[in-house]
């Protein structure tokens, strides 16, 4: 268990659910290189996408377009929170 400015985690780059935060769905307390950074991620509400295995042609799409938006973001690696919506969401 980290604790982290009063808020807890169960451990390093271990997403978890914000239900109630005002604007991000969910927060990572992050160590990567040396630096530790609380990274939140997600808007609040937004359904991000299914499971691959049995998906629509409409939500691979969705998916894919999504990745063509952020992909300079992404590759901005761990400390980003597009590299965590990839990772949890998409």
């Amino acid at each position: 268990m980290v604790e982290w400015h009063g808020e807890r985690f169960d451990d390093y780059n271990t997403p978890k659910r914000t239900p109630n935060h005002p604007t991000h769905s969910h927060a990572v307390l992050v160590r990567h290189d040396g630096v530790i950074r609380l990274v939140r991620f997600g808007a609040q509400g937004a359904k991000g996408s299914p499971k691959k295995k049995g998906e629509s042609a409409a939500w691979k799409a969705r998916r894919l377009a999504w990745y063509a938006r952020h992909r300079q973001n992404i590759a901005r690696g761990p400390l980003s929170p597009a590299w965590w919506a990839a990772k949890v969401k998409w």
